[in-house]
């Protein structure tokens, strides 16, 4: 019953009554992402949601433009910048996903979405975690986030899909408010700016 209609209904709830709530912040954060890293204010990127669709996410920019001189974007470490840093720390940037929420595409709580190119990479256990919709935050992202290996990241989303509850979804929701703003922590993955690629995970074969 939670699962199928009321996560749904609260999922709508909780978006509207965001964007209401903090549109002062949203104005905000817009304004200083223009002043301090020009426009676009939004970065969009195609991701896979439930039963792998594919849907625009929207995020605030916490990135330059820098190029190379062959006009290749400079790493990541490189464009990431302070402002941008404190914007993935307190998880600022994400306040448009609440708007993928209204439409549909996404929940407030469930397996982030990923990148469209890691889709081939996953093997039938990870795949699993496209079976719900993906979330603002996730079972993952309250144990490690960033700071965990790929595998355990889908462990943590599969393990999610299987035990979904309206109780548990509030821990989660408080732990990340929790880990947001009180104790910043695994945002970069180690000797990362962000994360790094998934390549998929190699088979082990018993003999």
């Amino acid at each position: 019953m939670y699962r199928k209609y009321i996560k749904r209904f609260l999922d709508v709830c909780c978006a509207l009554a965001a964007i209401i709530v903090f549109s002062w912040l949203y104005i905000l954060v817009a304004i200083l992402v223009r002043v301090k890293l020009g426009s676009p204010i939004l970065f969009k990127q195609q991701r896979p949601g439930k039963d792998e669709k594919i849907f625009n996410l929207y995020k605030f920019r916490t990135m330059t433009d820098e190029r190379d001189e062959n006009g290749n974007l400079l790493p990541d470490d490189v464009r990431l910048t302070k402002f941008g840093k404190l914007l993935r720390s307190t998880s600022l940037d994400e306040l448009p996903e609440a708007f993928n929420i209204l439409k549909g595409d996404m929940s407030v709580v469930g397996p982030r979405p990923l990148l469209v190119r890691y889709l081939p990479r996953y093997n039938e256990h990870q795949r699993r975690r496209h079976e719900v919709r993906p979330g603002l935050s996730g079972l993952a992202q309250i144990n490690g986030r960033n700071a965990i290996s790929w595998e355990e990241k889908f462990d943590w989303d599969v393990t999610y899909v299987d035990n979904i509850t309206f109780i548990g979804d509030v821990k989660i929701i408080l732990f990340t408010v929790w880990k947001a703003f009180v104790k910043t922590e695994n945002i970069s993955a180690v000797g990362e700016a962000t994360m790094g690629e998934f390549m998929g995970t190699e088979e082990q074969v018993n003999v």
